[in-house]
């Protein structure tokens, strides 16, 4: 006999998503588990686990995954304060969600608290929960375990998520529950000399972990069988036999049909193909009707900007969720495969320095990509306007370089993809209402192997003025050249100036080249921003500058990896080598101030399928 349990995420939306999540789990627990005897699956919106041993009747909750952000607070001196306010609200939302009476099936709770000592202040949110067959006491001692191990983290990440199949707690500086907190904290705590270790006092009596989960089935959030591993692996088999059949019947109805289609016959047997294939379980499916109204039927006012791609609005949910709705133009030229790696990658890609995708919707030619609504737009909104940018000081504008270093290093080393995103640039960086940026639109974006170090490919899509010259020219791809596109961008963010269609007195065509030149002539600083009010010499500026110039070095071999370039940024006490030329920059004319032949290649024009 084998023991199962499911449980979703507590503040799902609706039971339909639940089951989708733990359906979808269910057959990739066959397909990637066919032999194993005890299968734990871990998704963003629900965890199952099956196991040949009575786990159930036992109350453990092993196994159990540690997840850690990779940013921490800055500056690093409020780091103590910082965990001081985590523990704080972390106990009280644990302590909200054990208190929901026994009769109760959902032993959830939710928080936020606003630390203001950080530069820019930050917002925390956090989230506990149990399973609902567990006692009130029985769900304390949980999450006081859980906590327990929360509290040998390193000081002052900004996120973490303790994950076990009974109980498990989650923090981060983004909103990434649905709904209103159930907790609040205003204010930040008095400074202490460390993070207080105390958790939630110990349960008055021992779990009942066996006490029955009472009626209710998927609407209680929490799935508990017995079978035999035969009978779950049969139980699959009949699920895709199933879902084929209902596949073909709909197949026929709609060719037969002489009204409106719903679905073109192709597209909908490749959206069944993607559950299959990947588990639709972090994000949802929306309707077509309930994306109109969020929009106001994508009405003008509701218009956020517009892109090769498509459109993109602001919209509200009826529970009040701002989102933002992206809605692919037909003659974008994203088919279903470019909008299938978008749904499938940002659903797997969970970080601070990501935008976070809450679903998408396909209707007939519509296609649409639910965003969480990002309230400061993007960052070419505010560093290309003369007005807008003198917002962004040094301390603001190196947060935002840091956060995007820090979110594509996590796509090139730390997720469980290996992802080259082919298209960063200032306008696909957004800002949150703290002005954190976030990484976005992944329609471009290709997938790696752990062993795979460059590609080629015969179209070569981009955006002018951020493509690797080796991308450009040749179609081949890497690492490199993402860190050639960050590069790019973080000259444009000292300078406030555009790399494509940049002018400049005299015989400089581009910012790459110009910068270089100032760089030689040891004039850096008439590169920096006069927004920036700069009077002296900054070293820190200048060490950035000498980063983003090696990152723009013409051949790729010569360019940093994103973890050398963050380290090179980060650290005051290294020494930097002088960068060589950088791309796009030719010999042909002289400067007598170098002595040296140069002049300027700038790519005019449009790449294919550019953006």
């Amino acid at each position: 006999m084998v023991s199962g349990l499911g449980i979703c995420r507590g503040d799902t939306p609706d039971n339909v998503t639940c089951y989708e999540c733990l359906s979808s789990a269910a057959v990739e627990a066959s397909t990637l588990c066919p032999d194993d005897k005890d299968a734990t699956l871990f998704y963003d919106g629900c965890i199952v686990r099956f196991s040949d041993q009575d786990f159930v009747s036992s109350g453990h909750n092993e196994p159990e995954v540690v997840l850690n952000s990779t940013n921490k607070v800055n500056p690093a001196a409020v780091a103590n304060s910082f965990d001081v306010l985590v523990d704080t609200l972390m106990n009280k939302t644990a302590e909200h969600a054990a208190a929901a009476s026994d009769a109760s099936h959902r032993k959830v709770a939710t928080g936020e608290a606003l630390f203001d000592g950080a530069d820019p202040q930050t917002k925390i949110y956090s989230m506990a929960q149990c399973t609902p067959d567990l006692t009130s006491g029985g769900c304390k001692n949980c999450l006081r375990l859980e906590m327990d191990k929360m509290a040998l983290r390193v000081p002052g990440v900004l996120g973490q998520r303790v994950a076990g199949v009974r109980c498990n707690v989650r923090f981060e500086v983004y909103p990434f529950y649905i709904g209103e907190a159930m907790v609040r904290i205003e204010g930040t705590p008095a400074p202490s000399p460390a993070p207080s270790k105390s958790r939630l006092p110990a349960p008055p009596a021992p779990p009942n972990p066996a006490s029955p989960p009472g009626k209710g089935g998927i609407k209680n959030k929490i799935l508990i069988v017995a079978v035999s591993v035969s009978l779950v692996l049969l139980l699959c088999r009949i699920l895709l036999a199933i879902i084929w059949t209902h596949s073909r019947r709909l197949h026929k109805r709609i060719l037969r049909s002489q009204s409106q289609e719903v679905f073109p016959p192709s597209t909908e047997e490749a959206i069944m193909l993607w559950r299959l294939e990947e588990g639709r379980s972090e994000v949802s499916m929306f309707e077509f009707s309930h994306i109109t109204d969020a929009t106001n039927n994508f009405s003008e006012g509701n218009k956020l900007g517009e892109g090769g791609f498509g459109r993109v609005y602001k919209g509200q949910l009826t529970n009040g969720l701002e989102i933002a709705v992206k809605r692919l133009a037909q003659h974008s030229g994203q088919g279903l495969n470019e909008f299938k790696t978008e749904i499938h990658l940002i659903a797997k890609l969970q970080h601070t320095n990501l935008v976070r995708l809450l679903g998408y919707c396909i209707e007939g030619e519509e296609k649409i990509l639910i965003y969480e609504y990002m309230s400061n737009k993007s960052l070419d909104f505010f560093i290309f306007d003369t007005t807008r940018r003198a917002l962004l000081n040094w301390n603001r504008r190196r947060h935002i370089i840091e956060g995007v270093a820090q979110g594509l290093l996590y796509l090139h080393k730390h997720s469980r993809l290996r992802v080259i995103h082919r298209d960063l640039k200032a306008s696909n960086i957004l800002l949150d209402e703290n002005m954190n940026p976030k990484i976005s639109d992944f329609g471009l974006a290709r997938i790696f192997g752990s062993n795979e170090s460059h590609a080629n490919t015969s179209r070569v899509v981009g955006t002018h003025g951020y493509m690797a010259p080796e991308y450009a020219s040749e179609g081949q791809f890497s690492i490199k050249s993402d860190v050639f596109s960050f590069g790019v961008l973080l000259l444009e963010i000292i300078s406030g100036k555009r790399n494509n269609g940049f002018h400049q007195t005299g015989n400089i065509g581009n910012l790459l080249g110009y910068a270089w030149l100032l760089w030689k002539r040891e004039k850096w600083c008439e590169l920096i921003d006069p927004c920036l009010d700069v009077k002296h010499p900054n070293m820190e500026i200048m060490r950035f500058i000498n980063v983003g110039l090696m990152c723009v070095q013409d051949d790729a071999i010569d360019r940093p990896t994103i973890s050398d370039a963050i380290s090179l940024l980060m650290n005051e006490s290294t020494s930097l080598p002088d960068p060589k030329k950088p791309a796009y920059f030719r010999n042909k004319g002289e400067d007598p101030e170098l002595g040296e032949q140069y002049s300027v290649n700038l790519l005019t024009g449009s790449p294919p399928d550019g953006r």
